[in-house]
């Protein structure tokens, strides 16, 4: 039987966090999230609906994003992985799994790096190497800047086929139940100062260090992120294995009924 959600409000580094606890069945390391950029933790609920609930789920919004205020000062990736392990400690969890989509798949690869006794295991869906990647295409970047298609649902309509690809580009009108109904919208100061989190930053020189094994999730249509980028991490990845899915960008929701039990299974092999 499925334990009930837990909201927390968490003070860490001085900042508040909303973060949302899903218990486990049995005892393990539970999953970390860390959702796409502007995206807040409701935005994950399908997955975590369709995991295998013997595993603990943690969820979190970065600050400026969802229910967690404007952050003070501008942060990057080390800044916020010191954060997050602080939150992890609070949360009363030593050792944890990482999956990171999108934006969230570069904190997650900066956890394995900064957190090597900590984080166990890594999924890395719908994410790419940071600054040094093959990027999407400039439409689809500018697109990208500004907050708007999280804060006027028409507009995420409009360019949910050209962003999302996969599902998107036949049911685009998904894109309002899965981005607006239920998901809280951040700042516009937040948006900035998560984009500005990750730039300059890469971890595409770091990538043989990363020792936890790793599975490697990418849509086969994902305009934000070009399907090679996940074929280059998993090569430079020494203990990853990479699984291609028929969908985009926001497979890990729209397609959430096939890739959790994928994901549990990775985390919790049989036998």
């Amino acid at each position: 039987m499925d334990r009930p959600l837990e909201l927390r409000q968490l003070t860490v580094l001085g900042h508040e966090i909303r973060a949302a606890v899903r218990p486990g069945t049995e005892p393990g390391p539970p999953l970390l999230l860390c959702n796409g950029i502007g995206a807040s933790l409701d935005l994950l609920q399908p997955f975590v609906d369709a995991l295998d609930p013997r595993i603990g789920v943690v969820r979190f919004d970065v600050p400026g994003v969802g229910g967690s205020p404007d952050p003070k000062v501008p942060y990057n990736f080390a800044l916020l992985g010191v954060g997050v392990a602080k939150m992890m400690s609070q949360l009363g969890f030593d050792r944890y799994d990482v999956l990171g989509i999108s934006w969230g798949g570069g904190l997650a690869q900066q956890l394995a790096f900064q957190q090597p006794r900590r984080v166990r295991r890594l999924v890395l869906v719908s994410t790419a190497t940071g600054s040094l990647m093959v990027p999407a295409p400039p439409s689809v970047l500018r697109k990208m800047v500004t907050p708007q298609r999280y804060r006027d649902a028409d507009y995420a309509v409009q360019v949910a086929a050209e962003l999302y690809g996969g599902q998107m580009r036949d049911r685009p009108d998904d894109v309002r139940r899965l981005m607006h109904a239920h998901s809280r919208v951040g700042s516009r100061r937040g948006y900035l100062l998560q984009l500005l989190a990750g730039a300059g930053w890469s971890s595409l020189p770091g990538l043989p260090f990363i020792r936890q094994p790793t599975l490697v999730l990418a849509g086969d249509d994902d305009p934000i992120i070009p399907l090679v980028n996940a074929r280059i991490m998993t090569r430079l990845l020494p203990h990853a294995t990479l699984h291609v899915y028929p969908d985009g960008h926001l497979g890990l929701v729209t397609s959430a009924d096939t890739l959790a039990p994928l994901i549990a299974g990775f985390l919790r092999p049989e036998g």
